[in-house]
């Protein structure tokens, strides 16, 4: 079974930017706790922070596994070559390796319950939304929107568990600042989401955005999500003075990619650009989170 979860982790989770994006996200989202926060002017990260970088590399290994259960049908058809859908690994692997990723996870939060509690809820969701559909094949996977819907509430979790962590590290209490913080991020990993499935001329049955709302309106919503999440930081974390710039910076990726897109007209969104911009996003909310 060891052989066969490395297949795995070959094919659909290449361990070096996974777990840098793991990194990154716990490390950032922690950070723009502390930018928007004015009760935490000296904010440092810590070893919570550090278990939380590991917890969400887990994490996100578990979420790839489930997805992968969810989308066998589809795989088959467009991506055969996945490790699940190819037959190099098994669905009862994937099961087994999410309960030990899972007991792993919850073991390394015991220190910290409401961090540890959410973090359950997060894992236990993950298992309902795949034993409905397995169950009751809801929602198909081709209805974007509806699935993108019944995934949000566990990444919404992962955020208000790195806020239980930032809670712990610097004892203060829960805070109205949350809200908008969480909604910076959402907005900033939407661009991801849409950017990354852009495409001019879907393939047959191809998931993709497009087919909703249009290359304009997919385009559109792409750019803008961006450009609005990095105007709310700015405005929350005015106290930071010209660090808050740092907000805007990695905005020029998805603008230079938009682009590009238009005047080459490429067939497809640049590759790597939505996933380059959450990673420098993520960054510059580390950074203002330590500012002086």
């Amino acid at each position: 079974m060891i052989a066969r979860w490395a297949r795995f982790v070959a094919g659909s989770y290449p361990p070096l930017p996974s777990t840098l994006f793991a990194v990154a996200w716990a490390y950032g989202v922690t950070g723009l706790f502390a930018a928007v926060d004015p009760r935490a002017p000296h904010w440092r990260p810590d070893a919570g922070t550090a278990v939380a970088a590991l917890t969400l590399a887990i994490n996100l290994l578990l979420m790839r596994a489930l997805d992968d259960i969810r989308d066998l049908d589809y795989d088959r058809r467009l991506s055969p070559d996945r490790p699940l859908a190819s037959g190099a690994v098994r669905t009862g692997d994937l099961l087994v390796l999410y309960a030990a990723g899972a007991a792993v996870s919850l073991a390394l939060n015991a220190r910290t319950p409401a961090a540890m509690g959410i973090l359950a809820a997060q894992l236990g969701y993950g298992v309902l939304v795949v034993a409905v559909h397995q169950r009751l094949r809801w929602p198909s996977g081709d209805n974007l929107v509806l699935s993108l819907l019944v995934s949000f509430p566990a990444q919404l979790l992962l955020h208000l568990y790195l806020y239980a962590g930032y809670l712990h590290g610097t004892g203060l209490g829960p805070s109205g600042d949350a809200l908008p913080a969480i909604g910076i991020v959402v907005l900033a990993s939407v661009h991801l989401e849409l950017a990354k499935k852009i495409t001019r001329a879907p393939r047959r049955g191809e998931r993709t955005y497009v087919t909703v709302f249009g290359l304009a309106g997919t385009t559109s919503a792409a750019l803008a999500a961006p450009v609005i999440s990095a105007a709310l930081l700015v405005a929350l974390a005015g106290r930071s003075g010209t660090w808050a710039l740092l907000a805007v910076v990695p905005v020029a990726l998805p603008l230079a990619a938009g682009w590009r897109f238009a005047r080459t007209a490429a067939p497809r969104w640049p590759a790597a650009s939505p996933a380059l911009y959450l990673l420098l996003t993520f960054a510059g909310y580390f950074v203002l989170g330590l500012r002086p």
